[in-house]
């Protein structure tokens, strides 16, 4: 078997073959240049364009990243206002329920104070009526008797005249 890489450098078997060295060259001189040319004109356009996108979406990541940070923190913060102001509604509320309770026990002890007061003036008031009455019916007997009195020493009483007497005493009376 002929070595190939003795063939390759024999003038003959590249006539046969077909390569040309002048356009192997050629071709790769040209291919050389369209990669530079490519590199400089298309690539690195392309990759700076890509660099500056993956910049902005990293920004953008962050940014989104941040405001749900930020979210978080201002909806604990809204949660703890809530809570706080939860609380002090309930103590708003206990307070307004014990000044209502003290309230309520102040206007039934002004109320028991006034029934005492009122049921006091209401018994002087009858032991007053009594006290009257109880004089008037002094006074009307001590008439009764003074007539009664008078009428016996005007004229001499029999005793049924006595009895009438006694008994127009007794009706007055009652």
């Amino acid at each position: 078997m002929p070595n190939l890489f003795l063939a390759a450098a024999e003038p003959r078997f590249l006539d046969i073959v077909g390569i040309d060295l002048g356009t192997i060259l050629f071709t790769l001189v040209n291919t050389i240049i369209m990669v530079l040319l490519y590199r400089h004109f298309l690539h690195k356009p392309v990759m700076a364009m890509l660099e500056k996108r993956k910049e902005i979406v990293s920004e953008e990541l962050k940014a989104a990243e941040s405001a749900k940070i930020s979210m978080q923190e201002k909806e604990r913060e809204y949660l703890a206002l809530l809570a706080d102001s939860k609380a002090e509604a309930e103590k708003i509320v206990s307070a307004a329920n014990a000044r209502a309770l003290e309230k309520e026990r102040d206007i039934i002890t002004e109320a028991n104070k006034n029934a005492a007061l009122i049921n006091q003036k209401a018994e002087e008031s009858i032991a007053l009526e009594r006290k009257r009455a109880m004089n008037e019916i002094k006074n009307q007997i001590s008439e009764l008797v003074i007539m009664t009195a008078a009428a016996v020493a005007e004229k001499e009483i029999s005793e049924k005249d006595n009895g009438a007497l006694i008994d127009s005493f007794l009706v007055n009376v009652n």
